[in-house]
């Protein structure tokens, strides 16, 4: 179908019609009018796309340009994992439809639109008052808490991945990304990663977790407080829960006075709860004995210093698609340091 006023134009990464071909004859009536796409995100991770006809909204995922680790930025993982837990109280956007790299020559999928907003900027975080923010919080923990209550199993999800040895993967599958990704001597992001590996500590339980878990990978219903649905699932497995709370914290807190293109930093907003907030209260929630979070938020650091190299590495290449990324590489130096700072010793 073409578009009437002869202007539509693709998006980096989406040749809008083959799309729209594929969804007449994927999910028939679903299209009402002729199909546009929009890049919401991207670069940073899997690209993603608001679809509108004029009637409706969906969202499709693919992952990036360009550079990847192989076992990551699987779409059919994704679209399997929204399908388990569309039915939980962990709030997910329905998927659609999941195809192969044959429309678009890269596989991806289709999801309802959710509602809601995602707080990114910090206009956003500052227009809320101090209650608004509170309840934010509150429910953000809740959300994390629930999926990690979910017993993989009765959803499904039993084998998505070996929850036992998880941490010593995460460390060598970072490590790997690094070395696939190398363009500069790292010796002190290489540092720490051999302090986290002296001591790796117990798990106490495996659980589904959703491996970058912060408040700009939310949908929130701001008037409620409540989170709508939780986003971008790409790296979610089974493993530690604490390593998604530390995650969490370092984003909510740990990047503060970096000039994060990525997002806002909640606290260092007015009226928003510092980190030991979101602390407090998964553990109250969770039961799980926090002791060891040291340890843990020196390896979030680390994930994500290794995450900026490989979007650093990418930027290089020209084969990043938005805004910032040129900028990530010189917040690696002072992530490791801060890396280095959380751990014991």
């Amino acid at each position: 179908m073409s578009d009437p006023s002869g202007s539509r134009t693709d998006p980096p990464g989406l040749p809008v019609a083959a799309v729209e071909a594929f969804l007449h004859e994927a999910v028939p009536g679903l299209l009402q009018g002729p199909l546009r796409a929009s890049l919401t995100a991207g670069g940073r991770s899997n690209l993603t796309y608001v679809l509108e006809d004029g009637h409706g909204r969906w969202v499709l995922r693919r992952p990036p340009l360009g550079h990847v680790l192989a076992s990551a930025h699987d779409m059919g993982r994704e679209h399997r994992l929204l399908a388990a837990l569309a039915p939980t109280e962990v709030p997910v956007p329905a998927p659609l439809v999941l195809a192969d790299d044959q429309v678009i020559g890269a596989p991806f999928y289709v999801m309802d639109f959710a509602e809601g907003e995602v707080l990114r900027e910090t206009p956003q975080l500052a227009a809320l008052d101090a209650a608004q923010a509170e309840a934010v919080t509150t429910d953000l923990v809740r959300v994390l808490v629930r999926l990690h209550d979910l017993d993989p199993g009765a959803v499904g999800l039993g084998d998505l991945g070996r929850p036992a040895g998880y941490l010593d993967r995460q460390l060598s599958r970072w490590r790997r990304q690094l070395a696939s990704s190398h363009s500069r001597d790292l010796p002190e992001l290489d540092r720490l990663a051999d302090r986290l590996e002296e001591r790796v500590p117990t798990t106490q339980r495996h659980t589904i977790v959703h491996g970058d878990y912060r408040l700009d990978n939310v949908m929130v219903d701001v008037a409620g407080g409540r989170v709508r649905a939780v986003l971008d699932w790409e790296m979610a497995t089974l493993g530690d829960p604490l390593a998604d709370l530390a995650s969490a914290v370092v984003w909510w807190q740990g990047t503060s006075g970096l000039d994060l293109p990525v997002a806002a930093v909640p606290a260092d907003v007015a009226g928003w709860p510092g980190g030991d907030t979101l602390l407090a209260a998964y553990a109250d929630r969770s039961g799980l004995d926090l002791a060891e979070m040291p340890w843990y938020l020196g390896f979030a650091y680390f994930k994500i210093a290794a995450i900026f190299e490989g979007i650093h590495y990418r930027s290089q290449q020209g084969l990043t698609v938005g805004e910032g990324f040129d900028r990530l590489g010189a917040l690696v130096p002072p992530l490791v340091e801060r890396g280095h700072a959380a751990l014991p010793g």
